[in-house]
């Protein structure tokens, strides 16, 4: 197995590959004076099993086409087969055509990925794991829930209650209870499709006098998480953490979070941020070894 870390996960893509003692295969990336991405492999592929490692978080598009050049370039090298790991996956959450012609974004990527030869893909709190069985690709989707549940666990918050955004997410409260055991609840929400916008309705929550965490796989503008820390302070929770897989972070998301009286926010590092503590190098390692030892059994 040769691990290949893409310019967007670098760093990422090494730890994965210290874990595996596995190869890796360093890139040379620069750009052209009109912006455009030129990769260039410095190492041998042909007839290796290929892992490439490219999150896809801001710039989506950039980090998108460099994923695709690095594929189809892997194809072209004879790789015998080519893994992709894309942590943060672009596009992943236009899984549907919620308005009558929408593009079907997910499956335009999927489609691509494919034809330039990727057969297999890793990535980490898809915004809808069951639209990805049907997509023409095997994709994995991992949770880093329990990472970042035990982050707040090794830190004396054994028994927080967990917290969802909206019960369409309840499973990750419930995942990140089995860890710390303080039970479990979610913050109902509601989006208006057109413009986007999340309202939180009324609802009493078992946290007075409790530490809270609240769980969400992406905070980008970080409108909801707002909404939704005020909401808990409102309650009389004793404090107030946020954890949250994909820190996309725009428009100084953090401490505008702060502000309204989160304590603490942590992220992975599926994306890179000054939020970024908990790394998924563990759970990706432990899934590509798996797979590898189910080939050689």
């Amino acid at each position: 197995m040769i691990i290949i870390p893409g310019p967007a996960s670098r760093e990422l893509g090494k730890e994965i590959a210290e874990q595996l003692k596995a190869r890796i295969s360093p890139i040379e990336f620069t750009r052209f004076p009109d912006g455009e991405s030129r990769i260039r492999f410095e190492c041998s592929i042909e007839g290796d099993d290929v892992v490439i490692v490219q999150t896809t978080g801001p710039p989506q598009n950039e980090n998108l086409i460099q994923l695709f050049l690095m594929a189809d370039n892997a194809k072209d090298l004879k790789a015998k087969t080519i893994t992709t790991v894309v942590p943060y996956f672009a596009y992943a959450r236009q899984d549907q055509r919620f308005r009558l012609g929408e593009a079907f974004s997910l499956k335009t990527i999927v489609t691509l990925l494919k034809t330039c030869g990727v057969k297999r893909i890793l990535t980490v709190n898809s915004h809808n794991p069951s639209i990805l069985k049907t997509m023409p690709i095997q994709i994995q989707d991992l949770s880093a829930i329990p990472l970042l549940a035990e982050y707040y666990k090794n830190r004396g918050f054994c028994n927080a209650v967990s917290l969802s955004l909206g019960k369409k997410g309840l499973d990750m409260a419930i995942e990140a209870d089995n860890v710390l055991k303080g039970g479990y609840d979610y913050i109902p929400t509601q989006r208006d499709r057109t413009t986007g916008t999340v309202t939180l309705e009324e609802k009493t929550l078992p946290i007075k006098g409790k530490d809270v965490i609240i769980f969400d796989d992406i905070i980008s503008s970080g409108g909801t998480m707002i909404k939704a820390v005020a909401y808990v302070k409102k309650q009389g929770a004793k404090t107030v953490n946020v954890a949250c897989v994909h820190p996309l972070l725009t428009e100084e998301v953090t401490s505008k979070i702060l502000s309204v009286g989160a304590d603490q926010i942590v992220a992975t590092d599926s994306v890179q941020s000054p939020i970024s503590i908990v790394s998924i190098a563990p759970l990706i390692a432990e899934a590509l070894a798996k797979k590898e030892a189910r080939k050689r059994g």
